[in-house]
């Protein structure tokens, strides 16, 4: 016997439920409705940038400060060009801040790590990151170290 009231409270606990879970998923996929779109972008350039991808945080002492909005080739100088959103509570950045792509652990996902330097001027809205060191590659290392072990080419 079963009441319209029971019948309700059901279906408030289901949706409950599947809002629950999409919000959750959100969070896993590094998505968000309500994104803050204020800050500034900045981009730099990189010779590599193997397993990067759009939406990975950017962050200063291991804090997310920000996430990448576009990666393209820059079809003159061969470069990749990542351009960043960085939050507005970290417009303070020096002018001679370096970036480096990094990896979450072994082999996790990457991101982008920032490293202030000490000039006095900040980046801004179209500021570019000079100093860039490019991402590390598992199968480039392992070549390296197998052409070190067998001597070279004789």
């Amino acid at each position: 016997m079963y009441s319209k009231v029971t019948e309700l409270w059901v279906g408030i606990f289901v949706a409950a439920a599947v809002a629950a879970l999409f919000m959750l998923a959100m969070q896993v996929s590094n998505l968000s409705l309500a994104g803050s779109d204020e800050g500034y972008t900045v981009t730099a350039r990189f010779d590599d940038v193997a397993g990067l991808n759009v939406r990975a945080p950017v962050r200063l002492a291991g804090v997310r400060i920000g996430r990448i909005t576009s990666i393209e080739v820059d079809s003159t100088r061969f470069q990749a060009v990542v351009k960043m959103h960085i939050q507005s509570p970290y417009d303070n950045l020096p002018e001679d801040t370096t970036a480096a792509i990094l990896t979450e652990g072994l082999l996790g996902a990457k991101y982008i790590g920032l490293d202030p330097g000490g000039s006095l001027e900040n980046l801004g809205e179209g500021s570019e990151i000079i100093i860039t060191q490019s991402s590390i590659s598992l199968e480039k290392l392992i070549g390296q170290l197998f052409v070190n072990l067998t001597g070279g080419s004789d």
